[in-house]
């Protein structure tokens, strides 16, 4: 069976999303657009994963929890977990490496709490729209210590990628899978870089804006008839 995904929304926690992102709005686009399976994405932090799941258990729609990390290269990288409480124990790590700056609103926008009413139950206040002090290769070597997926961001970008800031993928850096964006012209961006090829690629929509979420275009094949719910089986085939 194939499960339709997309496995890069952010909410309105981030700053840079409109606060329309809220997570009936998710949900319910998501349907719509035909897909199976979704991660949540916030930058450094998975503050509206759960009202985005709780919304969802009536569903079939599938939630994993994830979020959008932002190593000292600057370099951003779609972090996903097996279960929302192993994210959460990430999130406190991530936290740890945040600068202590405070959100300015007025320049960044608002990073609102929500819940599963899509009530606004409080705001971050730190700034979560930066850079943290944590490496590339320490990210990853969190991430996989915790049965999670770290998996670089839209690397066909000129910035926040590991492409654009480092100028390749290195070698030896444990992971399986990038992630191109939705609107990248593959085959001219992979002869440019053929030695992509050896990862799996993943196109995600990274959506701000809930006209961004990806229309049921991109697969994931699973050995088996019976719909799979396990996020662990899923985020093996990532």
């Amino acid at each position: 069976m194939k499960l339709a995904y997309d496995f890069h929304i952010h909410t309105a926690l981030s700053p840079c999303g409109s606060n329309d992102m809220t997570p009936n709005n998710i949900v319910n686009m998501c349907i719509l657009k035909g897909l199976d399976v979704i991660a949540i994405t916030d930058h450094n932090t998975c503050g509206n994963v759960e009202a985005v799941m709780k919304v969802a258990k009536e569903t079939d729609l599938i939630v994993i929890a994830g979020m959008e990390v932002e190593t000292s290269e600057e370099i951003h990288v779609v972090c996903l977990f097996p279960t929302l409480a192993i994210a959460k124990i990430f999130e406190k790590v991530v936290f740890e490496k945040l600068p202590n700056i405070k959100n300015r609103e007025d320049i960044f926008g608002e990073q609102l709490l929500l819940d599963e009413e899509d009530e606004v139950i409080g705001k971050q206040a730190q700034m979560l729209i930066t850079a943290t002090q944590m490496d590339l290769y320490t990210l990853v070597k969190e991430v996989s210590n915790l049965g999670g997926v770290a998996i670089p961001a839209h690397v066909d970008r000129t910035s926040y990628s590991i492409i654009s800031n480092l100028g390749f993928v290195p070698p030896d850096l444990n992971i399986k899978s990038i992630e191109f964006s939705k609107n990248v012209t593959i085959n001219d961006f992979l002869k440019k870089h053929s030695y992509l090829q050896k990862y799996h690629q993943i196109f995600s929509s990274d959506a701000h804006y809930l006209e961004d979420i990806s229309e049921k275009n991109n697969f994931l094949t699973m050995d088996q008839e019976k719909k799979v719910t396990d996020v662990t089986k899923i985020l093996k085939l990532i």
